[in-house]
């Protein structure tokens, strides 16, 4: 296939997965016949010095030259790069693309010799329940709504800005996530990630009161361990939801540092303000910050065989993993700087409870220097993925707020942009940090997808990007359902079990089709990535394992025929287009209506 000269970190290009530090690993990269390359050399940096190892052609197939180059996985993190020589001249290869020009080391390919994440984590399609809005059960009827809340029914409107947002009280529980579990089943998803389920103050449950116990307003621990027999009985996983950067104010660590000055949890939180004040979250003085230069912190959070980090991993609940919530700043306020530490720690500890058990990270800007060490097996992939998808798909002249509150919201932006975004943030990043982050359309703390692009066909388009394309698939519970909300408070709305004829019926079946098809298309799981067209309104490109290739057709908007050269003929598989067959000049041409998500694989 005469494209551009491509590599990256799948199994295509590298076949040794799971590479041991001190190994030497083949690396190969793919070179149109037709490009002018005549020579290629691999560039290592082990040891921080650069070292040139001629590559060899090692085979030559469907008008490509595949080049051959071993490196040795020298440090933990090894980085390498191509030079392409030829008749056009010397030109680099690395992660961030082509580039005539010297670049920096920090784009280039990265081996990892850390341990990897659990292998079920690639085949994972998750998806997030927020608790007090998900289901109630009928147990649900008896409990006696706490002091702090406001009490609502299943249809009262969720007030999306004001002091009263984390007040209202719906009641959903866990045995209510427990009984709608034919609901994920009918999606196709295989994960569960529940927010927070500790006592707390909220109906968010991120200012939490106690890490020892389930939320008595859930159900207890009795229904945390009902939910996970329920999830684990049909092969799934659970994960859990972990505040590592603070607490609520009224966590008994924090009530007994306030309490006595001598009181040994002083030193878990930052009390060294004027006034003998506190530090706490972005000033928010419910929820204090932790101070992970405390190696008291360290034993209970983590290190001791009863912290809390292994307690939920163990039977009878046996959490699958944790995401971290504000994971960014964990370990970070002023001089100090442990979030390597902390990462590293939290990792060791899960990792010794049990050994599949997975640890993601929530951030919500750039997430590219945390990775790619031995802590956080991926992040929560907002800025690389779901701000450029909205910017592209978003509908109307009303801001879009992003995740972080840029001013403005979120810019419209043509696919060359979107494109740009997308690789820039991927290539800081190593293949395997890359693959085992959450790509999402939206969660608990962003506007629905359904309110950023307006109808149900973009909304299609964004739920075939995040099926297809290299990461892990998030479905926010109701995205499905096709809900709205214009902001994280907004968009937590009770699910309408009781209204079934208020579903969108159309775009739950096209994520029910398109969660089908990546479970069915090893590619979409396992392959590789190649962008071979990007125009304003359209971005095409090919997702390719060793046994099989699709590609993928997204178009925002009716516009101008794509022609590519050297496909092939290729059988549609989503979208109901027709088969692709080569033209007289070896040329297949991609349909031009839109909005529409299409995807053919290759014969």
């Amino acid at each position: 296939m005469s494209l551009q000269p491509h590599h990256d970190g799948s199994a295509t290009y590298v076949p040794e997965q799971e590479p041991a530090l001190g190994q030497t690993v083949p690396v190969f990269v793919r070179v149109p016949a037709g490009s002018g390359v005549s020579q290629v050399h691999v560039r290592t940096t082990g040891d921080g010095e650069p070292r040139f190892a001629e590559a060899r052609v090692d085979r030559t197939a469907n008008g490509d030259v595949w080049w051959r180059a071993d490196v040795e996985v020298r440090n933990p993190v090894s980085n390498y790069r191509f030079l392409l020589d030829g008749e056009r001249g010397a030109r680099w290869l690395n992660a961030a693309g082509l580039s005539g020009h010297d670049v920096p080391d920090n784009g280039d390919f990265k081996l990892v010799s850390y341990a990897p994440p659990p292998a079920w984590a690639r085949d994972a399609v998750i998806y997030q329940v927020f608790p007090d809005r998900f289901a109630r059960s009928a147990a649900a009827d008896d409990r006696t709504a706490p002091d702090w809340a406001i009490p609502c029914d299943w249809d009262t409107p969720v007030i999306g800005r004001g002091p009263e947002t984390p007040r209202q009280f719906y009641g959903g529980d866990l045995d209510g996530v427990t009984e709608h579990l034919d609901h994920l089943d009918r999606l196709g998803v295989n994960t569960v990630y529940l927010t927070p389920v500790f006592p707390a103050r909220s109906n968010h449950r991120y200012d939490a009161s106690s890490f020892d116990t389930v939320d008595p307003l859930l159900g207890g621990d009795a229904a945390l361990a009902r939910l996970a027999d329920a999830v684990h009985a049909r092969g799934w996983r659970l994960l859990g939801d972990i505040t590592s950067n603070h607490t609520g104010d009224a966590h008994d660590w924090f009530t007994a540092a306030v309490s006595d000055v001598h009181a040994p949890e002083r030193e878990l939180y930052y009390f060294d303000l004027p006034g003998s004040d506190y530090e706490s979250w972005n000033g928010v003085k419910s929820l204090p910050k932790l101070n992970w230069g405390s190696a008291e912190l360290r034993r209970r959070f983590a290190t001791a065989e009863d912290s809390l980090l292994r307690r939920w991993l163990c039977p009878p609940y046996g959490l699958d993993g944790w995401r971290v919530d504000v994971a960014n700043m964990t370990g970070r306020r002023g001089a100090d700087a442990y979030t390597h530490e902390v990462a590293r720690l939290l990792r060791e500890v899960v990792a010794e409870t049990r050994a599949d058990g997975l640890l993601l990270a929530e951030h919500g800007h750039d997430h590219t220097g945390d990775l790619d060490r031995d802590g956080w097996h991926g992040t929560m992939n907002y800025v690389g993925f779901t701000d450029p998808v909205w910017s592209w798909l978003r509908h109307g002249d009303d801001p879009v707020p992003n995740f972080l509150g840029t001013p403005g919201g979120v810019r419209r932006r043509d696919a060359a942009a979107v494109l740009a975004t997308m690789n820039t943030y991927r290539s800081l990043i190593s293949w395997r940090s890359y693959t085992h982050s959450w790509q999402l359309l939206g969660s608990h703390d962003s506007a629905r997808i359904r309110t950023v692009v307006g109808d149900a066909a973009r909304q299609e388009v964004a739920a075939g990007l995040l099926a297809t394309l290299p990461g892990t698939p998030v479905v926010f519970a109701g995205d499905e359902l096709g809900l709205t909300g214009t902001n994280g408070e907004g968009s937590r709305t009770p699910m309408p079990w009781h209204r079934p004829e208020s579903w969108d019926r159309r775009t739950f079946e096209a994520y029910r089709s398109l969660l089908t098809l990546r479970r069915d298309e090893p590619a979409l799981r396992h392959g590789g990535l190649r962008w071979v067209h990007a125009d304003a309104d359209t971005l095409v490109f090919l997702r390719e394992a060793p046994t099989s290739t699709v590609l993928v057709l997204a178009r925002r908007a009716a516009g101008t025929p794509v022609r590519l050269q050297g496909v092939g003929a290729a059988d549609n598989v989503y979208g109901n287009a027709p088969a692709l067959h080569p033209d007289a000049e070896g040329a297949v041409t991609l349909p031009a209506e839109g909005p529409t998500f299409q995807a053919w694989r290759l014969r």
